[in-house]
């Protein structure tokens, strides 16, 4: 599975678009931390297990930004966009 940026993945869309066409699956990262996975139609999805979803949970939450913002500060950031 192949990582590419957020810009790179907006640039060249379209030859992403054909490489998972042909199987390939690829994650968009934002600053270096997944966003979106682009995974061909059809592809098997696993059903993940409680303990496999916490574990995803608490690997993105150590991704997180480094600073500690409240809930608040984060609300209003959001209503910055």
């Amino acid at each position: 599975m192949e990582t590419v940026g957020a810009f790179e993945a907006k640039t060249h869309l379209s030859a992403l678009l054909e490489r998972v066409s042909k199987g390939e699956t690829i994650t968009i990262t934002r600053h270096g931390i997944p966003v979106a996975m682009l995974i061909p139609i059809g592809a098997d999805r696993k059903t993940l297990t409680h303990n496999e979803i916490v574990e995803g949970m608490r690997a993105l939450r150590r991704q997180g930004k480094p600073d500690k913002m409240s809930v608040r500060e984060m609300v209003e950031e959001g209503r910055r966009f």
